[in-house]
């Protein structure tokens, strides 16, 4: 199966380079992954649990990353087994690209299955693999941009000097909003 795609990331190349070399961000943002340990040079190595159809299975596997181009993209080769239910293995070729003041990130997956898996229909398999897909770069966007605005300076007042506002009125409570 292949598939591509782009996600558009309101942060800066290296912020978003930081996060995909980041165990703790991608352990976070990969659905069903319950563990991720490792480095860039080391590789990772994960387990991930996701039910796919009628098939629940527990993937243990490791995650190395070639041409490392560090704020510009790499390769990410994976492989992962599942016992009895199979098998995964893939790669996904990842650019990062500045874009409107903060980075696309450009994909593209080729991935495989076998054992049980393969026997559930590539229909089913590219199904879940593309929503899977998505979820994670989903996710993967939130979390960079929630880290690129919480390390943002704070803004400056427009005019220090200015006399403090008019004190707001008191907001009415819940119950009496909803009554009034």
């Amino acid at each position: 199966m292949e598939m591509s795609g782009s996600q558009q990331i309101a942060a800066s190349p290296e912020a978003v380079w930081a996060a995909i070399t980041d165990p703790q961000v991608l352990k976070d943002c990969i659905p069903g992954c319950s563990e991720m340990t490792g480095t860039v040079e080391d590789g990772f190595e994960a387990v991930v649990t996701q039910k796919i159809g009628p098939v629940k299975a527990t993937f243990r596997g490791k995650v190395q990353l070639r041409d490392v181009r560090p704020g510009e993209g790499c390769r990410i080769e994976g492989e992962g087994k599942a016992g009895p239910a199979g098998y995964a293995k893939g790669a996904a070729d990842v650019t990062l690209v500045p874009e409107d003041g903060g980075t696309r990130l450009d994909y593209a997956v080729n991935a495989q299955v076998g054992g049980k898996l393969a026997q559930l229909g590539g229909r089913l398999i590219d199904g879940v693999a593309k929503s899977l897909a998505d979820r994670f770069f989903d996710g993967f966007r939130e979390r960079v941009e929630a880290g690129a605005e919480a390390s943002a300076p704070a803004a400056e007042p427009a005019d220090a000097a200015a006399p403090a506002a008019a004190e707001p009125k008191p907001k009415k409570g819940f119950f009496k909003r909803l009554f009034a």
